[in-house]
């Protein structure tokens, strides 16, 4: 039977992911705008591989349910790959709460039901979940256990708590590997595992949006002045989710992986002037 790997946001990480770990199996390009799945399902094909294209709002459960079932009806759906999401100098911070924190919990909730026994998932979030102060235990278990439907409801996702853009980015990131934690529960039950990695500056389109935003001078210095001396690329982040998705990783589940050069480390116990 025909194996699929849904690959949802078309952008350069989740291209580089599909190339690492599509072969063999039918690729199901998936964006929001079906012109960037089209161009991103027309380089996978002539490399070679097996694609297919369709257009999804991980905001919506009408949009992500069928998704799922047109994934089903190719065949097992043995990887999902999350790499679609919203940055702080691209929207409001509703918006990104909607995309970055729902949509995730949304396609975790959706695809976890209907994974294959030893498929994999992995969710693209951000070294800036990281950054974000600690909440409370009582926050954590509800970003991590809430019904998906409750989750914009909770308190401290609210207008009044929620401070601008960037805060609702780290909220939504920080709820990124909340949500793997328990989500690899119950993936668990049916043979099949979930992560995430958290990356850090990756050149992408998005990345270079920030580079030209508001925050620039920041966003500069963390990489003039972090451990690494320089940004990442889509196909590092690549390895660590072939890694994670493949047998060798076959020990490895709810886990958020931070790779970011040593940025965060800078943030807590260096300077980034």
């Amino acid at each position: 039977m025909t194996e699929v790997l849904v690959l949802i946001g078309s952008g350069s990480i989740g291209n580089a992911i599909a190339r690492r770990v599509g072969s063999g199996r039918h690729v199901l390009v998936a964006d929001l705008k079906r012109e960037n799945a089209e161009a991103a399902a027309k380089a996978l094909y002539q490399a070679g591989f097996a694609v297919s294209v369709a257009e999804v709002d991980i905001a919506s459960r009408p949009s992500v349910e069928a998704l799922a079932a047109e994934a089903d009806g190719i065949g097992r759906i043995t990887g999902v790959i999350l790499a679609a999401g919203l940055s702080p100098a691209q929207a409001p911070p509703a918006l990104i709460l909607k995309v970055d924190l729902y949509g995730t919990a949304l396609v975790l909730d959706v695809f976890g039901s209907i994974i294959a026994a030893g498929g994999s998932g992995i969710v693209i979030s951000s070294q800036s979940g990281h950054r974000l102060p600690a909440l409370s235990l009582e926050e954590d278990a509800a970003l991590a256990t809430a019904p998906v439907e409750d989750l914009l409801s909770l308190p401290l996702l609210q207008e009044g708590q929620v401070r601008d853009s960037l805060h609702a980015y780290q909220l939504s990131k920080r709820a990124n590997g909340l949500r793997v934690r328990a989500e690899a529960v119950r993936w668990g039950r049916r043979g099949a595992r979930i992560n995430a990695i958290s990356p850090g500056i990756i050149m992408t389109p998005l990345a270079r949006d920030e580079l030209a935003g508001p925050r620039a001078a920041f966003y500069r210095g963390m990489i003039e002045n972090c451990p690494a001396k320089r940004a990442g690329t889509p196909d590092e982040v690549a390895q660590v989710a072939a890694l994670l998705m493949g047998p060798d990783g076959a020990f490895i589940t709810g886990s958020d992986i931070l790779m970011d050069g040593g940025v965060t480390a800078t943030y807590f116990y260096g300077s980034f002037g």
